[in-house]
């Protein structure tokens, strides 16, 4: 038995010899370009990427996904301040108050119903909302603790115990306690479930949050159009960012101080007299995420919504938006603090009492109702409705980086700040759509190309010395002659159908932050498919674009001015982004030339 599986294995290995052999005798026939039995080598080039500062004037920002108010202290661009001109939207039309519309109260005392009675609405309270953007994904281990507020292995940790009360967070999560206070942990007399108010993380504040500021909100005489006349009304109205709307400015609404807070706002039922045993006034009713919520003139609201009912200003939203033209949002004391809001989820709450028939009693009752404005409203089918401008006053970049706008030279230096500059990148040569020898060269020896990087150095000598600097987290690459984006989202593994975090979008594709200690260090953005593009499928060597983006999921384009009073298409993620930074270029001094901008493309090809 041992020797007949000697013998097989025998045959097997025999059959296999014979056919390498016979293998190697159809190689040494066929390959005579062959060398030392490596059919193809690889390697790595670098090629020459010039780089050309523009400065842009104002862009385009009605409509926008974010908006910014306050101000941003760039300590290498300088001060924006940012204020906000909106729309009010009414929820529906025509506009009824109470339960009775206007025409069934004026027959009140002709009417034999007892139901008809004049509701005589009031104003109780109005309150302008507007939350805080709050980061996706923060919570990476799911135990109700933001990774904001977790330590070092803590972030991963379910199982850590953020107040050491000797309850894990995951647990406190469960049952509904507070994993910040120490005496609270599920276990004691008087222990309502989630009556606590959670805390979040407020990345879309920069600035000291532990400081108050001044909230100013006036009713704005500006109309904003939806639609262009001079398009014949056919075409959306465009707005900029550099429009002066404060000869249109009325009546103060509300100006006053604003603490930050990060946590939300909760809001308890009203305890039942007849439920002696259960006080559901520590029970929460309903709760708002972290924002600003102020109170507004409730005279003004009384005498121009709820005394307008059954009046042609409530009509039709066409009506009301004539009538009601909006409000204009600005802040002081804000000289280093900005935020960024989405007015699609802001709104005036204005809650009203008014006298109800109750058919028990047969007499009035006051009832009360909440009646909402919002700012603008947004849906996949229509997309934002309303209008709303974000306005810019920024102050005058310093003057070397002026004049290394516009100026025509390959730069040194790349300066990328959201909103007010562009940078034009080329390929292979510095004149435009150029580096037709290079591409045929490379066309020539059929390369295989395995990987294409722009890789983009931060310049930290010249962020260090401006003083603390938030980075950019991203850059965006795009086609500055299609304005399509250059990546291919089906070839890439983190996309927005699978994660909510932009930085996890296209990650194949890149141009995420990579730091040191804590700083920024570079930016590598791959762009393999449009250099194969180039080379393989004789695409144009188009001029690219570079900026920022607050989210590389969302590349639409708007239309954008040029310090030369040109219209140019810029990226809208980088509009609502005030950050900024500095790269080296290309045309670097000595000793610089390791962080030189440069394309490397590491390819394949037959020996």
């Amino acid at each position: 038995m041992r020797f007949s599986k000697i013998f097989r294995v025998s045959v097997v290995f025999g059959t296999l010899f014979l056919l390498m052999a016979s293998c190697d005798d159809e190689l040494d026939t066929i390959g005579e370009g062959v060398v030392s039995g490596e059919p193809f080598i690889t390697g790595k080039v670098e090629y020459d990427v010039f780089a050309f500062n523009k400065g842009i004037t104002a862009v385009q920002t009605n409509k926008l996904p974010l908006y910014q108010l306050g101000t941003y202290n760039d300590p290498v661009y300088g001060k924006r301040k940012a204020s906000i001109i909106s729309q009010l939207n009414l929820p529906g039309t025509p506009v009824t108050f109470g339960d009775l519309s206007q025409a069934s109260e004026d027959k009140a005392d002709s009417d034999d119903s007892a139901s008809t009675v004049v509701e005589n609405e009031t104003v109780k309270e109005v309150y302008l909302y507007i939350p805080f953007q709050l980061p996706p994904s923060a919570d990476s281990d799911g135990d109700g603790v933001d990774d904001e507020f977790e330590n070092g292995d803590d972030v991963n940790d379910p199982n850590s115990d953020w107040d050491g009360d000797g309850v894990t967070d995951n647990q406190e999560r469960i049952i509904g306690s507070n994993p910040f206070d120490p005496n609270e942990d599920g276990t004691g007399d008087d222990f309502v479930a989630n009556s606590y108010p959670q805390r979040f993380d407020l990345d879309s504040i920069y600035g000291d949050k532990t400081k108050t500021f001044n909230l100013t909100v006036s009713r704005s005489n500006y109309f904003l159009r939806d639609l262009d006349p001079n398009s014949g009304f056919e075409e959306a109205q465009e707005y900029y960012s550099n429009q002066d709307f404060s000869a249109f400015i009325g009546e103060t609404l509300f100006n006053g101080e604003v603490a930050i807070s990060n946590e939300d706002m909760l809001f308890f039922k009203e305890d039942d007299p007849d439920t002696e045993d259960v006080d559901e006034s520590t029970q929460v009713d309903t709760r708002l995420n972290p924002g600003i919520r102020v109170p507004l003139d409730k005279d003004f609201f009384q005498q121009n919504i709820l005394d307008k009912e059954g009046e042609a200003e409530l009509l039709n939203q066409s009506n009301f938006k004539n009538f009601l033209r909006g409000i204009y949002l600005t802040g002081t004391d804000m000289e280093e603090l900005m935020f960024l809001f989405n007015l699609t989820e802001a709104n005036i709450t204005i809650t009203y009492e008014y006298q109800d028939y109750d058919s028990e009693t047969e007499d009035t009752v006051t009832a009360e109702k909440d009646f909402v404005l919002n700012l603008l409203t947004s849906s996949s089918t229509t997309g934002i409705v309303g209008n709303a401008v974000n306005v810019f006053e920024n102050e005058l970049l310093p003057t070397d980086i002026a004049n290394s706008l516009d100026n025509g030279e390959n730069a040194s230096r790349i300066y990328v700040k959201g909103g007010a500059t562009l940078a034009e990148i080329r390929l292979f040569d510095e004149a435009e759509n150029g580096g037709s020898e290079i591409i045929d060269q490379i066309k020539s020896k059929k390369w295989v190309i395995n990987e294409a990087n722009l890789v983009f150095y931060v310049d930290r000598e010249t962020l260090d010395m401006a003083g603390t600097v938030v980075e950019p987290p991203r850059l965006y690459l795009y086609n500055g002659e299609t304005s399509m984006p250059l990546y291919d989202a089906a070839n890439e593994s983190g996309t927005p159908a699978t994660t909510i975090n932009p930085l996890r979008y296209y990650t194949n594709h890149d141009g995420i932050l990579e730091k040191e200690n804590d700083l920024g260090v570079k930016y590598t953005i791959r762009i393999t498919e449009y250099i194969n593009d180039i080379i393989v499928r004789d695409s144009t060597n188009a001029k690219l674009a570079l900026t920022t983006t607050a989210n590389i999921g969302f590349p639409n384009v708007r239309e954008a001015v040029e310090s030369g009073m040109q219209k140019v298409y810029y990226p809208v993620m980088s509009t609502v982004s005030p950050l900024g930074t500095v790269l080296y270029g290309s045309n670097v001094e000595a000793g610089e030339e390791a962080k030189k901008l440069k394309l490397e493309i590491f390819y394949t090809e037959a020996n």
